[in-house]
């Protein structure tokens, strides 16, 4: 899936991320596998990962957020990004492909809400992200 380096007590340690499921993950570092179970950040700089609040079975539009001129695309689950359609500069229309992600083992579609240009794009293939990460700002 992903892969880390993290440095614990001046250590490097590589880690990847071989599956995740729920608050349970088995991971391997340094090429030793483990089972894990996530727990929830008590301070702020931490990751977590947001449960949806509503089932999304065919992604057809997208959880945006309007910011004068910009359209703000965000990711309404987490998951892990499989194909981007666009790039900054094109020009896209409602309805048009924006990118694919696979999520709870369920590929994704997000396509555009809005008329308008790619004004930045903030992931590539393979990227992973979570619930309400902007993925993308859309100039109208």
């Amino acid at each position: 899936m992903k892969r880390f380096k993290f440095t614990i007590r001046g250590n490097e340690y590589e880690t990847e991320i071989i599956k995740l499921k729920g608050l349970n993950a088995l991971i391997e570092v340094n090429g030793t596998k483990y089972e894990v179970e996530l727990q929830k950040p008590k301070v702020r700089t931490q990751l977590s990962i947001k449960k949806p609040s509503v089932s999304i079975s065919n992604q057809k539009g997208n959880s945006g957020e309007q910011k004068g001129n910009i359209h703000i695309v965000k990711a309404p689950l987490p998951g892990v990004i499989m194909n981007v359609f666009v790039k900054e500069g094109d020009k896209v229309s409602k309805d048009d492909k924006l990118l694919v992600y696979e999520a709870m083992k369920m590929e994704n579609l997000i396509k555009s809400d809005k008329d308008g240009i790619i004004k930045s794009l903030k992931v590539r293939t393979s990227d992973t992200i979570i619930q309400d990460e902007v993925l993308m700002e859309i100039e109208l």
